[in-house]
């Protein structure tokens, strides 16, 4: 369904409104700080201006000595003031946009993390991290562009106009005719670059999944001789995320570049317009330099200030995606009401009745009843892609079936509460999850109040002490990105030493 113009303002104001209630309003005294600075910098390119008049009127044709220590002390205690404003905004306005980034993906990150299987069967992680990481930094600009544009560029703008109508208003009017005529073709840009942002950062989610695949397959990459072929693949990605980020690019440097034309043409019609009165003696060459000046320094600002449209557009395509990301509800979720009994770890008899699961429709499952006896060993055995996984999955809730129910000693696990279910199961992978963290943080996880003679038990159980004297610091040897530090066996090892 087509949005109307109306509605996508309105849009727009509710992402605006949440990124300011959520993420920025708590660091309002440190902005309002930043945006004095900003507009005491902005004050000074008036100032600057200002003082052309009597350095060339009074100075340089009149010829008074006594003018030119108060002129230099202007230019001096102008420039001094602009260093260190910039200096306090600038700094002030990374730290916090660093905090907000920081936040940001803090949050993003404790809600994938909430969020069940078939989202992350959908959303492969290179998606997710560019997510997390992309976006949030495009936020940036609000701080690094949009604030310093409103507090900086505004207060220049008017100190330069009030400057410039102060020497002549006639010759502003002037200078300014074409300003007009930027309202339509900037309207325009601004959807152009709005849309293409999207476009962007789709293309950079599709560049880092790919690397994503690429680095965490680079064995089987190198085994199997197909570094040419992969690399191919990621020239074609990248292709697409060079060709949205250029055109993103274009159109924000289109909406500057108008503002140059625009500046052109004024220049040129005072030029003439007011060579005339100076050579009449109607109109003095400091008057002159000033309002020169002043015109000169007025169009820096307002190109800043028509970029920020493009800038903003960004900034919305950027925050819409990590709201939309934040909208997601996790399918599975603490069952509401009476909860059932949870039982005794390995004391109740297990069962699946007619259970049927599938992957975005995709069957896994089909009718699926077994029992796993109290006391006793079950084994599932089946090819590769049979469902083996999947029936761990479900019984710790990561995914919930779409027909049947999986019971433990008669009551539905649907009911029973989903983080004392979930502590109730031990599960080695066979691709087994290490974090880059030490090999005691590893066993431990999840259980940090474990005894120490009780970890040691666990890990000669799971054989982990045959090659802990091989490690420089024993249990307390960082493991890893991925537990990359050791080998598969290894791993598998400090695994089932965790799972006991």
């Amino acid at each position: 369904m087509n949005t109307t113009p109306t509605q996508n303002r309105a849009h727009d104001r509710a992402l605006a409104r949440w990124f300011w209630q959520t993420h920025v309003r708590r660091w309002l005294p440190l902005i309002g700080v930043a945006i004095l600075c900003m507009a005491l910098d902005g004050s000074m390119a008036g100032a600057l201006s200002a003082l052309l008049k009597p350095m060339f009127d009074e100075v340089l044709v009149a010829g008074r000595a006594d003018m030119v220590k108060w002129v230099a002390l202007g230019f001096g205690a102008t420039f001094v003031i602009r260093a260190a404003t910039a200096f306090l905004y600038r700094s002030i306005m990374a730290y916090v946009a660093e905090k907000v980034g920081a936040g940001l993906q803090r949050q993003l990150t404790q809600h994938l993390m909430t969020l069940d299987q078939s989202f992350h069967h959908n959303h492969p992680p290179g998606h997710l991290i560019d997510r997390v990481r992309g976006d949030t930094a495009e936020l940036n600009a609000v701080f690094e562009k949009i604030i310093p544009g409103v507090g900086r560029d505004t207060v220049s703008i008017l100190a330069l106009l009030s400057v410039a109508l102060w020497t002549d208003w006639l010759w502003t009017l002037v200078a300014l005719v074409g300003v007009p005529l930027l309202v339509l073709p900037a309207a325009i840009l601004q959807k152009l670059v709005r849309r293409m942002g999207v476009r962007a950062r789709d293309a950079s989610a599709a560049a880092s999944t790919r690397l994503d695949e690429i680095f965490h397959g680079v064995q089987t990459i190198q085994r199997t001789g197909i570094e040419s072929h992969e690399g191919e693949r990621l020239s074609h990605v990248l292709a697409r995320f060079v060709k949205s980020r250029v055109r993103v690019a274009a159109g924000q440097a289109a909406m500057g570049s108008m503002s140059d034309l625009v500046a052109a043409l004024g220049f040129a019609l005072v030029l003439t317009f007011a060579g005339s009165q100076i050579v009449a003696g109607e109109k003095t060459v400091g008057e002159f330099m000033t309002f020169f000046a002043a015109i000169a320094l007025l169009f820096e600002p307002l190109r800043r200030m028509g970029s920020l449209s493009g800038a903003w557009q960004n900034v919305l395509a950027s925050l819409e995606r990590i709201h939309r990301l934040l909208a997601e509800k996790p399918r599975i979720a603490q069952p509401e009401g009476p909860l059932a009994p949870l039982p005794a770890p390995g004391a109740e008899t297990i069962r699946f009745d007619d259970v049927t699961f599938a992957y975005d429709g995709d069957p896994v499952l089909r009718g699926l009843s077994f029992t796993a006896e109290a006391g006793r060993t079950t084994a599932l055995v089946g090819p590769s892609g049979a469902g083996k996984s999947t029936v761990f999955t479900l019984l710790t809730r990561l995914a919930d079936p779409q027909g049947g129910r999986v019971l433990i000693g008669g009551a539905d696990i649907a009911r029973m509460d989903l983080r004392g279910l979930r502590d109730l199961f031990s599960v080695v992978a066979q691709d087994s999850a290490l974090f880059d963290e030490t090999l005691r943080d590893n066993v431990l996880m999840g259980a940090p109040d474990v005894p120490e003679a009780r970890l040691r038990q666990a890990v000669a159980a799971a054989h982990v002490d045959e090659f802990l004297p091989s490690l420089t610091e024993g249990l307390d040897t960082r493991v890893g990105p991925r537990g990359s530090a050791l080998s598969g066996g290894q791993r598998q090892r400090v695994a089932i030493a965790r799972a006991l």
